[in-house]
């Protein structure tokens, strides 16, 4: 016993701190979690109370259902990427941002709205490719939208009594103290009971972000510009006929500030259209002459409404859902050097299709077949996934590399993802399912309906981001057993009553305990262990318990200033470029923010 607590206790509270330490240091999430987590795994047999984690118990957060929710959400999330659907969804509310604070309007409300009827995980998920899209369309710095789109979620959780898993679990422990007698003149709580101190937190939570994050958040930007790329392709595309493009205008289609990709002319029969317009409204059968580097133009092959200019690829044997983008440096030894694509018969000899060529940064004026090839020329091919291993050492070729991500989107499957989708929300909020029953079953019909590939799906899945959390619940747990968190709750709560605070200290004491046990170990575990203190110092004070309850339900989510906070917040960790140090900058003022906006609101409108 040391200062009359065991050694366990002090031992968790030193993990912790240095994990800390290790996240402000940003060193990889996933490798310091998993270090701290060994690190309680190593000690926990010489533990002779039992107060520290049995291995099982240690590794248990694997198994929860929180990272397997995750997990199943990243398929859910690539069948609608692969398909275009998601594009469908957000275009429409995103639209066309021209700056940061615009991104984040268009972005949070909507986020917000949503997640106040889905659980937070899903919102973030789903929405995580958007903020990508828009960040490299319109060069805007993901780091200040990853996170405010994290806060987004939460706030629009903390609204109903769905919005968030620790709402419901609070919800379960307070009709368990009704009939046990605990709470008396206390009713269960009904869906939107918490909006009325959620809503208005929520809202002026967005004011708050969208204004400091200005300040508050890096502006973090690639070292190296997509436009740096020297390898410039010029890539034809058809308008589909009857597809979404006809009648829009350049500028309403999107095709006016892809990345690193400019729109040189319109080819519309016999007519030339050099410097087009973004007025100009497209055709159908119009082919487009792009020129831009090879991650612009994989963007561009997603497009809904555009085809490639050579009708080459739709001849290839293989189906699409096994092609990618390949490019290949043609070699001196290469047969058809100096034929152009047509008579080299490249589609029959290779079997892939060529769909732009790069030459020393030059434009080539002439359409794929017509280009006359020329040793040192970069190819750009639609092929099946095996070409790059056939012709990685075959000698017609310098070097061949597969392009990431380049399959071509499946978008006549976009309406089977959008209904997999709705039928994965509809069945959360009957309460046929939980959410992670319906996105099992939703991952399990994307893969069924083919609106992404097994393979997609295993690549989709973001393994450090599920180490990370699953690490963290481990961590969690060992404060949990070992009285850590008792004794800072403990602790906090019992100064407030020992310094003569009042029933507002007391209740500011309650919401501090529970935040700060949020921001170490899991949202739903601070809940469930500052809950009977909570309703002791109520009780002991002889006032309504209500604004304890409603207080908890708020703090044990609002977990903004660490990366462990919340799973939600390690998720946006890495695409957003984000240091410990970004969290609490950001976060402990919102934390605080809400804690004053919360612990003001409650008395006022269920009275002590």
């Amino acid at each position: 016993m040391l200062l009359g607590h065991p050694w366990e206790l002090w031992f968790a509270l030193v993990v912790v701190v240095l994990m800390v330490y290790g996240l402000a240091k940003n060193l990889a999430a996933d490798m310091i979690t998993m270090g701290c987590l060994a690190l309680v795994m190593a000690v926990s047999p010489f533990s002779k109370g039992k107060l520290l984690p049995s291995i099982e118990q240690a590794v248990a957060g694997f198994g929860n259902s929180a990272l397997l929710t995750v997990a199943v959400l990243f398929v859910v999330v690539a069948g609608l990427v692969r398909t275009g659907a998601m594009t469908m969804l957000t275009n429409p509310i995103i639209g066309q941002p021209k700056s940061t604070m615009a991104a984040q309007v268009r972005l949070l409300f909507p986020v917000m709205g949503l997640s106040t009827f889905l659980n937070n995980t899903p919102c973030v998920a789903m929405f995580m490719p958007v903020v990508d899209d828009i960040c490299k369309k319109y060069k805007l710095s993901a780091s200040k939208l990853y996170l405010p789109l994290v806060y987004a979620s939460v706030f629009g959780g903390c609204c109903s009594l769905i919005g968030t898993s620790t709402n419901i679990v609070v919800d379960g422990l307070i009709k368990k103290a009704i009939e046990a007698g605990k709470l008396k003149n206390v009713r269960p709580l009904e869906m939107f009971d918490i909006a009325w101190v959620g809503l208005p937190a929520a809202v002026i939570g967005i004011v708050f972000v969208i204004i400091a994050s200005k300040w508050l958040l890096p502006d973090r930007k690639p070292a190296i510009s997509l436009s740096d790329d020297p390898r410039q392709y010029t890539v034809e595309m058809i308008v589909q006929p009857d597809g979404p493009m006809v009648g829009q205008t350049i500028e309403d289609a999107g095709l006016r500030h892809l990345p690193a990709l400019f729109l040189i002319e319109i080819e519309r029969g016999e007519k030339i259209l050099p410097a087009v317009s973004p007025n100009e409204r497209l055709q159908e059968n119009d082919r487009l002459i792009f020129v831009g580097i090879v991650e612009s133009v994989v963007d561009l092959q997603k497009i809904r409404g555009l085809q490639p200019a050579t009708n080459q690829v739709f001849k290839l044997n293989d189906p699409r859902t096994q092609r990618c983008l390949i490019e290949a440096v043609v070699s001196d030894r290469c047969p058809i050097v100096g034929k152009t694509i047509r008579d080299g018969q490249f589609r029959r000899r290779y079997e892939a299709a060529v769909l732009a060529v790069a030459r020393s940064g030059e434009r080539i004026n002439a359409k794929i077949g017509d280009i006359v090839l020329k040793s040192g020329d970069t190819l750009l091919l639609e092929a099946h996934q095996s070409f790059e291993s056939r012709m990685r050492n075959h000698s017609d070729f310098f070097l061949v590399s597969s392009v990431q991500n380049s399959t071509p989107p499946r978008h006549e499957k976009a309406w089977i993802a959008i209904l997999i989708l709705i039928v994965m929300i509809m069945a959360n909020l009957a309460e046929w399912f939980d959410i992670m029953t319906a996105a099992t079953i939703a991952a399990g019909l994307m893969i069924l309906t083919k609106c992404c590939t097994a393979r997609e799906a295993r690549d989709s899945l973001e393994i450090d981001v599920l180490v990370s959390i699953g690490a963290s619940f481990g961590i969690g747990k060992a404060l949990e057993t070992s009285g850590a968190a008792q004794f800072l709750a403990d602790q906090l709560t019992g100064a407030a009553e020992a310094f003569g605070g009042g029933k507002l200290a007391v209740l500011a004491a309650v919401y501090l305990a529970t935040m700060i046990l949020t921001e170490l170990i899991t949202n739903n575990a601070a809940a469930v262990l500052v809950f009977p203190i909570a309703i002791a110092a109520a009780n002991k004070l002889g006032v309504n318990p209500m604004p304890f309850i409603i207080s908890i339900m708020v703090a044990s989510s609002a977990g903004y200033a660490t990366p462990t906070g919340y799973q939600c917040n390690l998720m946006v960790m890495g695409p957003g470029g984000y240091r410990f140090s970004d969290y609490l900058r950001m976060g402990i003022p919102l934390d605080l923010l809400y804690m004053l906006v919360t612990v003001g609101l409650c008395p006022l409108i269920w009275p002590f």
